[in-house]
């Protein structure tokens, strides 16, 4: 009896050693062997947080990218990682070798709630050279490619259409690769947060562009506490103010125009005039906006956003003066905010002097 206890002591032993060495590589295969805390807890927000969604960004040197991206509101982890090589768990000798086919990769983890996929890459293509090939500021190497990596079929559709937009500002053709993600594996725990824990370190990316981003992205709980009821509608909801209501309708103060949520220059007096639509009309834009094909209402409309806040502001229409190109820019008053001219130095505007300086 006692010997036929001992056997059964001992093979429970033996169980619970094997049980936890596959409890142990579960957990190595999912979060990297010798991972900090803040990899763990990365590898619970993967399993545990359905309301996030991931992205893999190449953009070079993966230090500088993953640097960058951490500031941008939205986003709420990244790790550093290899991608669509063709070995499994390279090392960073490995990758640079050039021999596993590896791209030094960034892992995004975001709220779409609080940042689209659409406005995330555009902000990627920000701080990558799209056009040259294993080549990022002095880094050279297949690793160095830049590339999307997604996991969703939509994300494809999402990217494709980011980086046709792109196209747009190059004479050469792109050559970011649009992959679906394949043999990721994190990077060495000392490349994590790498910048974050040696500010000194190299970076091919100027971090400060970033800082931008932190008032142009505002949760929807703290728009509706800044903006009036009309401004929210309008902005956030896609509304349209009642014609004739709008304060700067009948409005022609020499300044500029910018968007009541980001603060981004969107229009200036010089471009506007009287308009009998009932709202404040605009011969062109002078900073960037962004022109969408809008079906609602039982109408063909191009929908006119702010690039960085993504407010809506009003539509874009070919019936404007034709002496000032033949467009007329119809905007909601409660999308804007109006930077009178002797103030443009002041507000930080004061670049924008020049478009009054014409004779």
């Amino acid at each position: 009896m006692k010997k036929s206890y001992l056997i059964f002591a001992a093979l429970m032993i033996l169980l619970m050693v094997f049980l936890t060495q596959q409890a142990n590589s579960i957990k190595n295969n999912m979060q990297g062997k010798g991972k900090t805390k803040k990899d763990k807890e990365f590898a619970m927000w993967l399993e545990h947080r359905e309301d996030l969604k991931d992205i893999y960004l190449a953009g070079g040197c993966f230090w500088g990218v993953q640097a960058y991206l951490d500031k941008i509101p939205g986003v709420i982890n990244t790790q550093v990682g290899y991608a669509n090589g063709k070995t499994q768990k390279p090392t960073y000798e490995q990758v640079c070798s050039q021999k596993t086919g590896h791209a030094e990769t960034v892992r995004v983890q975001y709220d779409p709630e609080k940042i689209s996929l659409e406005h995330l890459l555009k902000i990627f293509f920000e701080i990558i050279n799209p056009v040259s090939l294993n080549k990022q500021g002095g880094d050279k190497g297949t690793q160095y490619r830049t590339g999307i990596y997604y996991t969703l079929p939509e994300d494809k559709e999402t990217a494709q259409k980011v980086i046709d937009e792109e196209q747009k500002k190059y004479s050469q053709p792109i050559v970011t690769e649009l992959k679906t993600i394949e043999n990721y594996y994190p990077a060495e725990n000392y490349h994590q947060k790498y910048l974050e824990k040696n500010p000194n370190g190299y970076c091919h990316i100027d971090l400060s562009g970033a800082d931008k981003y932190k008032k142009l992205l505002k949760s929807k709980e703290e728009l509706k506490k800044i903006l009036t009821p009309v401004a929210y509608n309008v902005t956030q909801e896609n509304g349209t103010e009642a014609p004739f209501s709008g304060e700067y309708n009948d409005f022609f103060e020499k300044g500029i125009y910018v968007d009541v949520v980001s603060g981004e220059v969107l229009f200036s007096s010089e471009d506007k005039f009287k308009s009998s639509c009932g709202w404040p009309s605009f011969s062109k834009p002078v900073g960037d906006v962004e022109e969408k094909e809008d079906l609602t209402r039982g109408m063909i409309r191009t929908e006119v956003r702010s690039k960085k806040g993504d407010s809506h502001l009003g539509h874009v229409f070919d019936d404007g003066p034709k002496d000032k190109g033949g467009l007329r820019y119809c905007i909601n008053s409660a999308a804007l905010k109006f930077i009178p001219l002797k103030n443009l130095e002041q507000e930080g505007y004061g670049e924008y002097k020049k478009l009054f300086n014409k004779q």
